[in-house]
């Protein structure tokens, strides 16, 4: 006898890994501001092993940015989505790449924080848009 025959799998269909269903853009957005704190305190220290802690942390931090926006990007939004809002693909590109190596993680910039800020607060919009949908 096959094993296949002596078990019944059922089928099953989820929208992601595990169909919790819970998105929101604002896990990226508490980390990015995380990341925004930290530039500021780092600017007002001049002690040594306060930045190196601090850049271990902005890198973690940084790191959850982009997780959680990669799953926004690949578990919730969808094809119709894209089609309805061609720049989302360029925003969260854009926005992981403001917190990677050359962007969050590799400064202390303010700036920076800022302007990955700006882009993750654009994906909430188009996020909140699909959710009235």
């Amino acid at each position: 006898m096959r094993l296949s025959t002596m078990f019944t799998v059922p089928t099953v269909s989820a929208h992601c890994d595990l169909p919790c269903g819970v998105y929101d853009p604002a896990q990226a957005r508490i980390e990015a501001e995380s990341i925004k704190a930290i530039d500021k305190k780092v600017a007002d220290s001049t002690d040594p092993d306060f930045r190196v802690r601090a850049a271990i942390i902005k890198e973690q931090r940084s790191e959850l940015v982009k997780h959680h926006l990669w799953v926004l990007w690949t578990d919730y939004f969808k094809p119709p989505h894209f089609e309805k809002y061609p720049e989302l693909n360029s925003l969260v590109n854009e926005a992981t790449k403001l917190a990677g190596a050359a962007g969050t993680k590799g400064s202390f910039d303010e700036s920076v924080a800022d302007e990955l800020l700006a882009k993750i607060d654009k994906i909430a919009e188009i996020f909140a848009e699909t959710k009235k949908a």
